[in-house]
């Protein structure tokens, strides 16, 4: 049978966390590609290098630095990733998302994922920022969830509802902010696929088909077990 992280590994990892830093976060941030500079805001902030956490997943993407930082961002204190695994560099489920198994156990609530996507609708152009709604989890339908195994119930439930995996005030938060700075939002549907190759143009064409918006490799699985464990 495979074996899965189980919550004293986690909770080992989050130990870690705790023990090296002077703050409390209550929202988490994922840093995807090209969004480092994100992290130059945060002030004052506790930096702990991945590789120092135990089971932490090691990026091998160019841009994903592998640091944690904690500090304060705007008048929120904050826990921002940057450098996230994927499923593509080898890496099983469970492990890609151990980060917000462990934000979920430092008491996070919120979580804010970012990504560099292909736009697939023909109203996009490139540049645009999209604010998902619903997600198309290609991995996912062909039983690579990183939900599958035993479940813990002290993390969520067997069968998560999955109905609005995409919070709709924090939504509406995001439109709000994007109106006031004077800029465009768009809000659709992600098509998350596995990687790392390229989708074909039959492929592509099948997304889009079925209702995505934009397509990339990876947030969902972020997605899936943040909700499980009741984040937003």
């Amino acid at each position: 049978m495979t074996k899965f992280l189980t919550r004293v590994q986690v909770e080992g990892a989050a130990s870690i966390i705790r023990n090296r830093s002077r703050y409390q976060p209550t929202i988490g941030i994922v840093l995807g590609s090209g969004l480092n500079d994100i992290a130059q805001s945060v002030q004052f902030p506790d930096i702990i290098p991945t590789n120092q956490i135990p089971h932490w997943p090691a990026s091998t993407v160019p841009g994903h630095v592998g640091r944690l930082l904690l500090g304060r961002l705007e008048d929120k204190v904050v826990l921002v990733l940057q450098g996230r695994s994927h499923f593509y560099e080898g890496y099983a489920m469970d492990q890609i998302t151990l980060p917000v198994r462990v934000m979920s156990i430092l008491g996070i609530k919120t979580l804010i994922v970012t990504n560099a996507a292909g736009g697939m609708n023909s109203d996009y152009k490139a540049g645009d920022l999209m604010l998902i709604k619903d997600h198309i989890n290609i991995p996912g339908m062909a039983g690579n969830n990183p939900l599958r195994g035993p479940n813990d119930n002290t993390f969520g439930p067997r069968f998560p509802d999955m109905t609005e995996p995409y919070d709709r005030e924090l939504r509406a938060v995001a439109r709000k902010a994007a109106a006031e700075a004077e800029f465009d939002v768009q809000e659709g549907v992600y098509a998350y696929v596995a990687g790392p190759s390229y989708e074909t143009p039959a492929e592509l064409r099948y997304l889009k088909m079925i209702g995505g918006d934009a397509v990339g490799m990876s947030t969902v699985p972020s997605v899936l077990v943040a909700r499980h464990a009741g984040m937003r």
